[in-house]
């Protein structure tokens, strides 16, 4: 109950101070961005997590003919 009676107490020396003409985010503002930082942090984790499971190797096309060593080079 004592916090509450401080802030009553600290709010009409905020309210003084208030420029009408700046606008800031507030609290609110930071809430809302930290939310999204931790929701991108997240996301980032997950995929380097899924990633990681990513076989890069591909493989061989069981529809292409195999090269004969002998096949002159189509530079010469």
């Amino acid at each position: 109950m004592s916090a509450h009676l401080a802030l009553t107490q600290l709010v009409p020396f905020a309210a003084e101070e208030l420029d009408k003409n700046k606008v800031t985010p507030g609290v609110l503002g930071f809430v809302v961005f930290a939310a999204l930082a931790l929701a991108v942090w997240f996301l980032m984790k997950s995929m380097n997590r899924h990633m990681g499971k990513v076989s890069f190797e591909e493989a061989p096309d069981p529809a292409a003919a195999p090269t004969d060593a002998k096949a002159p080079s189509p530079g010469k």
